[in-house]
């Protein structure tokens, strides 16, 4: 079973997405650094599609499964050894 987004806002540190099933989520903007330091005007231009959110001036997409999942920014970092 799949479910979309209906809406999106923010607040200081939490985007909350508002699902088609009725349930919202609540995921931390450090999750995903591209919209932590944006600003309100770039997070508001968000495009809620079938199964995801896109932010065009932003370059960043966020499936609905990957939040359902508890994933966050797929980011690599090198490790220090």
């Amino acid at each position: 079973m799949s479910t979309s987004a209906k809406e999106v806002h923010f607040d200081n540190s939490t985007m909350w997405v508002e699902l088609a099933d009725g349930r919202t989520l609540g995921v931390p903007l450090a999750w995903f650094p591209r919209l932590l330091h944006a600003t309100p005007e770039q997070r508001a231009a968000c495009d809620i599609g079938r199964y995801g959110l896109h932010w065009e001036t932003l370059d960043e997409d966020i499936s609905i499964e990957g939040l359902l999942a508890g994933r966050g920014a797929a980011t690599h970092r090198k490790h220090r050894t």
